[in-house]
């Protein structure tokens, strides 16, 4: 119940399709304010591709997913290509894993089951990314049941002011 923290308006494709991969050194790289969050409804399926940029030095990352481990199921240099790359995943044996390395100018696909009601927090393991904001929160909305959700705060934890 507080406001003005957060929207749920998560953009589940980049604002502007560009050569990700590609040698970039007239493109704007000033970062908006990150105020949007991920929302997924307890049990969902969830597929995420990430696609490291060539901004900057380019480089890869590894990124952590708090509260989930999850399948890498895929793994690939370029652009991700939503037509043909989906028939190269490892949907057999993939490992289950909590943080992956996102290869410099490729991508990585991930997916798991929101089985886990919380604010998980999403993040380069480089420090001075994750300063930089190359981070996100994943917020799984409670279940049906009280094994499904989230439990109340304890009665002796603080109060946020205002609320």
């Amino acid at each position: 119940n507080i406001t003005g923290v957060f929207t749920q308006d998560f953009p589940f494709n980049p604002p502007v399709f560009y050569d990700f991969t590609g040698n970039l050194t007239d493109f704007n790289t000033e970062a908006g304010e990150g105020t949007r969050a991920i929302m997924v409804n307890y049990g969902d399926a969830v597929e995420m591709v990430l696609q490291t940029t060539q901004l900057g030095a380019g480089g890869s990352h590894p990124i952590h997913l708090h509260g989930f481990s999850f399948y890498w199921v895929g793994i690939g240099t370029g652009n991700f290509n939503n037509e043909t790359d989906p028939s190269t995943y490892n949907l057999v044996d993939p490992p289950l894993i909590n943080t992956v390395h996102s290869p410099a100018a490729g991508w990585v696909a991930l997916r798991f089951f929101a089985n886990n009601p919380g604010v998980w927090y999403m993040h380069c393991h480089f420090e001075r990314h994750n300063s930089w904001g190359m981070s996100t929160v994943l917020i799984v909305r409670n279940g049906t049941t009280t094994e499904t959700s989230m439990r109340p705060p304890p009665c002796t934890m603080p109060r946020c002011p205002g609320t």
